[in-house]
């Protein structure tokens, strides 16, 4: 058992961290998360292990993350150490990382959740489901109602950008 949990973490822990990195926008509360979640797993280990781990680790992921209990349990948060200012296309590709996790930060959790899962876990609506333990109709709604959010973000920045 313990070789085969070993094993999986070895092979899969970056992935695991950088998925709870998008779905929590923060570095620090992704590892806490995945700590947290792996401890747990280790415990059922020879059950998840015949079954799909990796499946099952990203799920319980994704449900600890949007649980009540585990948004009130992260109330502290390390402070921001600002960047050494560089220039050149290093700079201008900061920024725009910046502008679109200040844009992912403003939608709701199950919204940030169900485009993390979509664009960068490549899952369909029945999928999301699965994993969020709601209807394809009710994943749709969510990526409907984040695109839209966006989308209004985008286009009031290009206002203002357009209007100095």
């Amino acid at each position: 058992m313990r070789s085969g949990f070993e094993e999986f973490v070895r092979d899969r822990g970056d992935s695991l961290r950088r998925f709870a990195y998008l779905i929590c926008g923060d570095r620090h509360l992704g590892e806490d998360l995945v700590q947290e979640v792996l401890v747990r797993a280790y415990r059922r280990w020879s059950k998840i292990e015949t079954d799909q781990p990796d499946r099952y680790v990203r799920t319980a992921i994704v449900r600890s993350h949007v649980s009540w209990l585990r948004r009130r349990s992260s109330g502290e948060r390390p402070g921001v150490v600002p960047d050494a200012p560089v220039d050149g296309d290093f700079t201008e590709g900061q920024a725009l990382r910046d502008e679109i996790w200040s844009r992912l930060g403003s939608l709701t959790r199950a919204q940030r959740v169900v485009m993390v899962l979509r664009y960068y876990e490549d899952l369909d609506d029945r999928q999301i489901a699965d994993v969020l333990r709601c209807s394809p109709s009710t994943v749709r709604v969510h990526a409907a109602r984040a695109l839209t959010r966006l989308r209004a973000g985008l286009a009031q920045a290009t206002k203002e950008d357009s209007n100095p």
